[in-house]
């Protein structure tokens, strides 16, 4: 059956009695028909945050993604059915994986969440409204050119982009106010919406005030005199946070089994932080004494931006990481190609295990307690499964198996034991870096120690902007680097790490209102294009409305 199918086998509790389970008021749960609804920030106030925070993140994946989400719902209902309170914080899914190449993001399985085609697609309207607010600074700022320029924008240092909630590739690089009346002519680009610095905002704020503050601090380009920009020079933000008023209270759904999850803003990792809303996760804190979450893509991407930059920002301290793999993506990064990952091929899992190697290395630099589980699929074979364990075994590595995606609340059990074992050890989180230390040193220090590169390559333009960063007093934020998912290197077809290589800085862009600098690396895109064969063309409704596909 596929997910859709099985999430159809299920019927969705109240809502109101999901929230009433956790010991959320009525008067500050804001119902989205039964089975969703949105809580006030009212819930948080004079709370106490009480829970144990678990990160859920990953060895670099194959194209088709090795279930982090499906892993961590698993682990939710395994705690839930070992009695303990737990709830999760998720992001919620982009439009452009939903009908790209990766698909959904509300797991898979029996480990999902519900109503699944609706998170999938519309859910609360949240991307929506961070797409409309990102585009109206947009429309801002080419109207006051328009209208004069009294600030002297330089059309051709415009940093802040239009966004869309889509892949479309076509959109990367645009002239836009072509034709007679329409404004200033000028080059403009569009990032996908989960790459925008307003979701990254959104994400990353405390209250409705602070909000507010860092959509004014959006750096949005130089004057012609060179004098640096903001939002709140052209007095927008006030505009913008009307927009975001409703998108900025966390979302309450549930899994198959009716435990409680919030999902809410869904930054990318590969070009954005990667991780749920701060807010929501402090909510589950609040209201939960087991806190699952996850973080995108490989840990040197996802987990890596979830210790420097959320728990940083949100004084959050992680108890442990759960860092799971896969059998296709261990065999993946030691050589097997995409079409065979799924056969028995033991010399290609043994190379593979260097990936996970170095991902355990790099978790232990964050001085957390780790869990290594795999993501068992149908096809894994025993002897698969025993030379992963026998080589956890020999790196001192705690292991367990997950089954969630056909054993459902049963599944994760093992490792649900483990991470309550694994809690009770103390936690000596700490960042990899300081935030004192230059722009480049900290770009050398995540290349170096995260992504194991021997050294930095830094363009031209990449290294203008970051001294006039510096000199304006910039450089003591910490670093968002967009690459590829797909490799620990910058380039997406070197899977094995072989031969020394170098990181190559493209360029640097300040995302203020966010609190981060973003680092481009190699060809990453902000704007994803649709694949030859798109996840569109499994979806489909019927004439009773029932949607019909693959998520």
């Amino acid at each position: 059956m596929t997910d859709i199918e099985i999430s159809r086998m299920y019927e969705a509790k109240e809502i109101g009695k999901i929230a009433k389970g956790l010991g959320i008021l009525d008067k500050d749960m804001i119902p989205y028909g039964k089975d969703k609804a949105k809580i006030d920030l009212r819930a948080l106030e004079g709370k106490e945050e009480k829970g144990s925070l678990i990160l859920v993140t990953a060895v670099n994946p194959t194209p088709y993604g090795e279930g982090k989400t499906t892993v961590s719902i698993g682990l939710l209902d395994s705690l839930c059915k070992l009695g303990k309170k737990a709830t999760a914080s998720l992001r919620e899914p982009s439009l452009g994986p939903v009908f790209g190449l990766k698909g959904g993001a509300t797991g898979g399985g029996y480990a999902q969440v519900m109503p699944m085609d609706e998170i999938n697609l519309h859910f609360t309207g949240d991307l929506h409204a961070i797409t409309s607010a990102n585009n109206l600074l947009s429309a801002a700022i080419d109207n006051h050119i328009m209208q004069g320029n009294e600030l002297g924008i330089d059309i051709n240092r415009i940093e802040f982009r239009r966004s869309m909630d889509m892949n479309d590739r076509a959109l990367r690089s645009v002239i836009v106010a072509n034709g007679k009346n329409n404004g200033v002519p000028r080059e403009e680009h569009f990032q996908i919406t989960a790459a925008s610095e307003v979701m990254s905002i959104l994400c990353l704020s405390t209250s409705m005030e602070d909000l507010k503050k860092r959509l004014g601090s959006i750096f949005i380009g130089y004057s012609i005199q060179g004098n640096m920009l903001f939002a709140r020079d052209l007095k927008v933000e006030g505009a913008m946070a009307v927009l975001l008023k409703t998108a900025i209270n966390p979302n309450l759904v549930q899994t198959l089994f009716g435990n409680p999850v919030f999902i809410h803003g869904g930054p990318f990792a590969n070009i954005a932080h990667g991780c749920s809303s701060v807010l929501a996760t402090k909510m589950a804190l609040t209201y939960g004494d087991y806190v699952v979450t996850e973080a995108g893509f490989g840990a040197d991407l996802g987990a890596e931006k979830f210790f420097d930059i959320k728990c940083r920002s949100a004084k959050l301290m992680p108890k442990c990481v759960v860092l799971v793999a896969t059998m296709r993506g261990l065999k993946y990064h030691g050589g097997a190609i995409k079409e065979d990952v799924e056969k028995e091929n033991l010399e290609a899992l043994e190379k593979g295990l260097k990936n996970l190697k170095i991902h355990v290395e790099n978790l232990q630099k964050y001085h957390v307690p780790i869990i290594v589980t795999l993501n068992h699929f149908s096809k894994d074979t025993e002897k698969e499964i025993e030379l992963l364990s026998h080589y956890c075994q020999s790196e001192n590595l705690v292991f367990a198996m997950c089954d969630s995606y056909t054993q459902g609340e049963d599944g994760a059990i093992d490792l649900a034991e483990q991470v309550i074992d694994a809690i009770q050890k103390e936690s000596h989180f700490e960042p990899l870096y300081e935030l004192s230390t230059g722009i480049v040193e900290k770009i050398i220090t995540v290349a170096t120690q995260i992504y194991r590169a021997n050294g930095v390559e830094i363009s031209p333009k990449a290294e203008e902007k970051i001294a006039l960063l510096e000199k304006n007093g910039y450089g003591n934020l910490p670093i968002c680097i967009a690459k590829t998912q797909y490799s620990l290197s910058d380039d997406a077809k070197k899977l094995q790490i072989d031969e020394p290589f170098t990181i190559k800085v493209k360029d640097v862009i300040l995302y203020n209102g966010a609190g981060f600098i973003t680092v481009i690396l190699g060809n990453i895109m902000t704007m994803p294009g649709l694949p030859k064969v798109p996840n569109y063309l499994e979806i489909d409704i019927d004439d009773n409305g029932l949607i019909t596909g693959i998520f």
